[in-house]
């Protein structure tokens, strides 16, 4: 709350900044194409106010696409990881409690703005019970080449079971500036994050759910294994990346980019449960603490035709860390805590004229820890549209530090492992043109870790990290198709999935698919554009990772299947100006199920019907 009123406080006086600069403001109806958000690599986006399928795809927590992702029944809680392709892999160790940070902000997930006038975008959606979700930003630039951007998105739901409730705030201020003769460019964001989750570990009976009583029709009565824990995430990062060009044309640049991070994730239960074995204590509460500092240090020599050669260092230092008096640990050879320090050196090429962009990365560590990453493309664009681009990747990284080291209340869960490094091998080939979009990806998994529960039964978790030392061969091959007549359309999205692997390590359900028929039209004399349809979601049965509170991670299951169920959406879409609106009735086959056959994981139902509306409203002043 406090972070949402630092950003209505500094709304007026961003506005007032803006105003007082003659030179953006001479014409208060700009174009919209100058309008623009980008990344670090440049890449620009034209902000975009009209009404299309991919914004009704958009039009969730997460703010992108989320096919592939399946969310659990309360929005911004969990989301199983469908499509295998799409899970990000870092060269260095990350944090670990993956299942939770989904939600969280990485450096990647922040965008640049460039307005000629101040920008607003608010987005709201109504949630499961007693709540909402919002996402506002404003974003000024007091000179043409001065921007500020501040930023807040939050949500609180209090979901249809009991003790379930999500309640997050991301808070971004972002700046971006470059000298007049665009010799020096610098870009620099604050992000804080607090995500909170109340853990109930899912029902305990599912035959309560098979319609024989009606009682259980009010979700909350539905018995769950945990009635008072809930989790947090909470972290801070302060990042900057500037770079200065001796000179226009062929050019030395100098590069530096760094950030400080600090977060923890704790898990508390005030009353011990048995299904997770022996504690120390009858109320649990367990933090773990991390700290991260990243410099990055590089110099290129960028040419206008034959593209720009980089080499650089970095040093990557971690430490992570409990505050657990010796008398009370479990293991006393475990230590408080675990900290390291990673070096590497790499080059890079990058090439981008005409029709034609490659890309080469070689990277490798300089200090006792070995990790590597060997990556490169080359695509060729039709047009700004069409393109087809071939990409392949060999990486070797260090274990996230979940997988390394833990410490908790539970006797089960304290561990100190070595691990060997997660190799993978990956080569994908993609194309976009005007009749459809698609990719084949063929990847080879070397020493991979999970998760597994030892007790192999959903009432008693010892989850424990494992590697498995047999090579997993993952394809994966996408296709999408839009077919329009008039003023129906039929959007297209099919995805399937091959796993070879000796054992059940690697479980992804074969087939995932998207379908939408709609109809646009512009109605009330145009004044108004109108979209209207149904959109089926599916995905086949297959032993779907389970989830484990107390360390945030999914962990692998081969006894129960879920899946093989449609999901219906209707949806009601309008745009007026610059403000979308949009309704949906959600899982509306839920209404004729005699039973809830609808799973996430063994013991975790997927939603049922909701009706939820909102809309998204852009300000160009």
């Amino acid at each position: 709350m406090r972070k949402l009123l630092v950003v209505l406080f500094l709304l007026p006086i961003l506005s007032f900044a803006q105003e007082k600069d003659t030179t953006l403001v001479k014409e208060l109806k700009a174009e919209i194409k100058l309008y623009k958000t980008f990344n670090l690599e440049k890449d620009s986006i034209a902000i975009d106010t009209s009404l299309t399928i991919q914004d009704e795809y958009k039009y969730n927590y997460l703010r992108k696409d989320n096919f592939g992702l399946f969310s659990f029944a309360n929005e911004a809680y969990l989301y199983n990881q469908l499509d295998f392709s799409k899970k990000n892999s870092f060269l260095l160790p990350q944090f670990g409690f993956n299942a939770k940070h989904i939600t969280y902000l990485n450096n990647n997930d922040i965008y640049y703005y460039s307005v000629p006038t101040p920008l607003t975008d608010l987005y709201f959606k109504t949630v499961m019970r007693q709540g909402q979700s919002l996402d506002a930003l404003l974003s000024v630039n007091t000179k043409p080449n001065l921007n500020f951007t501040v930023a807040y998105k939050s949500i609180r739901s209090i979901g249809d079971y009991f003790n379930n409730l999500t309640s997050s705030g991301h808070f971004r201020f972002i700046t971006s500036y470059h000298s007049p003769n665009k010799k020096y460019y610098l870009h620099a964001n604050f992000v804080g994050q607090d995500i909170l989750n109340q853990e109930n570990g899912g029902i305990v009976d599912p035959t309560q759910l098979d319609g024989t009583n009606t009682s259980f029709d009010q979700r909350e009565r539905v018995d769950i294994y945990f009635n008072d824990a809930y989790s947090k995430l909470k972290g801070n990062r302060y990042f900057l990346d500037h770079s200065y060009q001796f000179n226009s044309g062929n050019s030395l640049v100098l590069k530096h980019q760094m950030y400080y991070e600090n977060k923890f994730f704790e898990f508390i239960q005030l009353t011990k449960s048995d299904r997770l074995g022996e504690a120390l204590y009858n109320s649990v509460n367990n933090k773990t603490n991390y700290d991260v500092f990243y410099n990055k240090a590089g110099l290129s020599f960028k040419t206008k035709n034959l593209g720009e050669v980089s080499f650089f260092i970095d040093n990557y230092s971690y430490n992570q860390f409990y505050r657990i008096p010796l008398e009370t640990t479990y293991v006393s050879s475990i230590p408080y805590n675990f900290h390291n320090r990673i070096n590497t050196i790499g080059g890079q090429y990058d090439f981008d004229h005409r029709k034609w962009n490659f890309h080469i990365l070689m990277q490798n560590a300089i200090s006792n820890k070995p990790t590597s990453n060997y990556e490169a493309f080359a695509k060729y664009k039709f047009d700004e549209n069409q393109y087809v681009k071939i990409s392949a990747q060999q990486l070797s990284k260090l274990p996230d530090n979940t997988f390394v080291y833990n410490q908790s209340d539970y006797a089960n869960y304290n561990w100190l492992n070595s691990f060997k490094n997660e190799k993978q091998s990956i080569l994908k080939v993609e194309t976009k043109n005007k009749w459809f979009e698609a990719f084949v990806q063929l990847s080879n998994l070397s020493d991979h870790l999970f998760f597994y529960n030892t007790e192999e039964k959903i009432d008693s978790l010892v989850v424990k990290p494992f590697q498995y030392e047999k090579d997993i061969q993952y394809f994966a091959a996408e296709i999408a198709k839009e077919v329009k007549y008039k003023n129906w359309a039929l959007d297209n999205r099919v995805k399937f999935q091959q796993v070879e692997q000796s054992d059940n390590v690697l479980n992804v359900p074969q087939f995932i698919t998207r379908n939408t028929l709609y109809y646009t039209k512009a109605v009330f004399k145009k004044a108004m554009l109108l979209q209207t349809g149904v959109t089926l979601n599916y995905f086949s049965k297959y032993f779907a990772d389970d989830y484990v509170p107390v360390i945030g991670e999914f962990y692998t299951q081969n006894i129960t299947k879920v899946g093989d169920f449609p999901v219906f959406d209707f949806f009601v879409n309008a745009r007026v100006r610059q403000t979308r609106i949009y309704l949906k009735a959600e899982h509306v086959n839920a209404l004729f199920a005699s039973k809830v056959n609808y799973y996430n994981t063994p013991n975790y139902p997927f939603r049922d019907f909701h009706i939820r509306f909102g809309l998204e409203w852009n300000f160009f002043k």
